[in-house]
């Protein structure tokens, strides 16, 4: 006697303008159900998983009463705080993120900002447009000490990248331990006032929770050397934004880089923006000419895993807000 065929299961799959990349491997796999947000309740009703390729819309939060027999939501970013929600959070639905697609590429962003601020790349720029030639000498940054304040998979790539280039690199993180594989050290977040003077460049790469929001404040930016750099590639609330408009116009510290705000996008006409000493760019430092296959892809092998009963990659502990990685053991 066969065994019975297992179900196809349905999906619903809630996207903004473009339809999700791979959407024929998923149709191969599933039942599919394309919505936007305005057709999202009808969709979600019934179906086992939500491919939230909107990844930051709201519709799963307003309809949650819809969701009669969700199991699984995958969305299409790496930070989820601003998904959560009790109801979700108290379920027994998966939630899976897209942890790892963006980490190299939001890495090599960092060290390009790093390679701008320490060459002046942006003076070049501006003696080039003025038609000068003008001598200066720049800053090496072999040597220089950073500080990678997240040690996740964006945190640890940074420090793989930085340490390739001559750099010294410890972490900031949950819980400090005195050695790790990527790290020459993590220390605890919590104490980041204490920590962040012994570097040249602090780097946020950590998720935004209830713990990080707010996590460099003014005295952590007093704490800093007056010649150091902060470079933001996580999420803009992590920085208190009139402290640090105040620490760069002051001279506290000598510049920042940018790639997320708060608010965001930054409003016309604030200081930020006329700052000679301020990198901005508009939160994309993750976003390469093929990423969007690349999420796609993330999301076709975990359907596949759960087509067959497999444990799914990426599962996001819904207290934490983040994906939780057991450090990496330090090499022998």
């Amino acid at each position: 006697m066969t065994a019975p065929e297992r179900r196809r299961p349905v999906v619903a799959a809630l996207y903004r303008e473009a339809l999700p990349p791979r959407l024929a491997e998923v149709e191969e796999l599933a039942e599919v159900r394309l919505t936007k947000a305005d057709g999202f309740a009808e969709a979600l009703d019934g179906a086992d998983v939500l491919y939230q390729w909107h990844s930051f819309s709201p519709a799963l939060r307003e309809n949650w009463g819809a969701a009669s027999s969700l199991q699984w939501v995958h969305v299409t970013a790496a930070g989820v705080s601003q998904l959560m929600f009790d109801e979700l959070i108290a379920s027994g639905v998966t939630y899976t993120n897209s942890r790892g697609v963006l980490s190299r590429a939001i890495a090599e962003f960092a060290l390009g900002f790093v390679l701008d601020m320490a060459k002046d790349a942006r003076g070049s720029f501006r003696l080039q447009q003025q038609q000068r030639w003008q001598h200066r000498v720049t800053r090496k940054i072999h040597g220089q000490r950073a500080l990678v304040v997240g040690t996740g998979s964006i945190g640890r790539e940074i420090a793989r990248l930085f340490c390739a280039v001559g750099m010294d690199v410890d972490g900031a993180g949950r819980t400090g331990r005195p050695g790790d594989a990527d790290f020459g050290r993590i220390h605890s977040s919590a104490g980041l006032a204490g920590i962040v003077h012994g570097y040249d460049v602090v780097v946020l790469a950590a998720p935004l929770t209830a713990e990080t929001s707010g996590l460099v404040t003014a005295d952590v930016l007093a704490a800093m050397k007056q010649s150091a750099y902060v470079i933001n590639v996580g999420r803009g609330p992590l920085v208190d934004t009139g402290a640090l408009t105040e620490a760069l116009a002051s001279g506290a510290i000598a510049g920042a880089a940018l790639d997320v705000v708060h608010p965001e996008p930054l409003p016309e006409g604030h200081a930020l923006w006329a700052m000679e000493n301020v990198i901005i760019t508009p939160h994309m430092s993750g976003d390469t000419d093929d990423y969007l296959d690349d999420l796609g892809k993330l999301f076709v092998d975990n359907l596949k895993r759960y087509c067959t009963g497999e444990p799914l990659e990426n599962v996001v502990d819904k207290a934490l807000g983040f994906v939780p990685t057991p450090a990496p053991s330090l090499a022998n």
